[in-house]
């Protein structure tokens, strides 16, 4: 039997103006185990989500395996997937990516020859097409901070990867209830003002250049003004609390479609715990410069 084991990192997407685009891998894991067996599916799952997730075909590393081994043309007879999950789902920290990205991994992982039959180029493709967009799904691959997107001419995906300074850190905050994508995404206008669209193509940019080096410019390149606020309906407690902290000068954003808020911080420079709302969990969480590790046990 052919065993393999993958490390997924948690990811921030979004990051204020750069939606759809700019993501981070965060250095929080969740960690899988797979193994081809004679027949049946087998799923454990501890830690976030167990008891809520399904325990068959429809949970969604395997249906990311079955993706992958479908484009490496295998078809295993059987086998059992050990999930312990760290990354909290539906708090805008890429639970889903860190599943679809795992999945794929770990099925390339138990085929001879995986890695070289299906390169990350094909994995990002494949993630994309299962998630819909890249911002999450290629930093979880590929570690650190990543700018991605979808070519309109040919609906290709790509994914770079832009340095980061390392006195850069985040500090995460989560809250208690979740929020879906779905209903985060369905808040968005299908138009905004050109002048909103402007300002936050500049501070996209501005942000590239700040997580490089330029650190003093964190707090005015994570200024939002393309989708933040439409959300605030379904996340109010979360919009408070990035105003509260940009007002101390602090470059916060919502994670993601949310509802966590995340903050950018400087060694030193952490300690945010007393800003944490009741109820709501804090990390400090360092930038991950790798993305989705596989190994195979035997």
């Amino acid at each position: 039997m052919t065993t393999a084991r993958v490390s997924v990192p948690a990811t921030s997407a979004n990051l204020g103006p750069g939606f759809d685009s700019l993501g981070l891998a965060l250095a929080m894991r969740d960690e899988l185990e797979g193994e081809l067996t004679g027949s049946g599916v087998v799923v454990e799952v501890t830690g976030a989500g167990a008891g809520e997730v399904p325990l068959d075909e429809s949970h969604l590393v395997v249906r990311a395996m079955r993706v992958a081994f479908d484009a490496l043309g295998e078809a295993p007879a059987g086998l059992r997937l050990r999930c312990a999950n760290v990354v909290p789902h539906a708090r805008g920290l890429g639970s889903s990516s860190a599943a679809i990205v795992g999945g794929l991994v770990l099925a390339r992982a138990l085929v001879d020859g995986g890695a070289e039959r299906l390169d990350d180029r094909a994995v990002l493709d494949l993630a994309v097409g299962m998630e819909g967009h890249p911002d999450n799904v290629a930093p979880a691959l590929l570690g650190g901070f990543v700018i991605s997107g979808t070519d309109p001419r040919d609906g290709s995906s790509y994914a770079v990867r832009s340095a980061v300074d390392a006195r850069v850190g985040t500090v995460v905050f989560v809250p208690a209830e979740p929020v879906s994508t779905e209903l985060a995404r369905g808040l968005l206008p299908p138009t905004v003002p050109h002048a909103d669209a402007a300002a936050a193509a500049g501070a996209a940019a501005l942000l590239v250049a700040a997580l490089a080096g330029d650190v003093d410019q964190l707090w005015r390149g994570t200024r939002d003004t393309l989708h933040q606020h439409y959300r605030r309906p379904a996340m109010p407690d979360s919009l408070d609390l990035v105003e509260r902290l940009r007002a101390d000068g602090v470059p916060a954003v919502v994670s993601g479609a949310g509802p966590t808020v995340l903050a950018f911080v400087l060694d030193g420079d952490d300690d945010l715990a007393p800003l944490c709302p009741p109820g709501w969990q804090h990390h400090i969480l360092a930038i991950d410069p790798e993305g989705a590790r596989a190994t195979v046990l035997g």
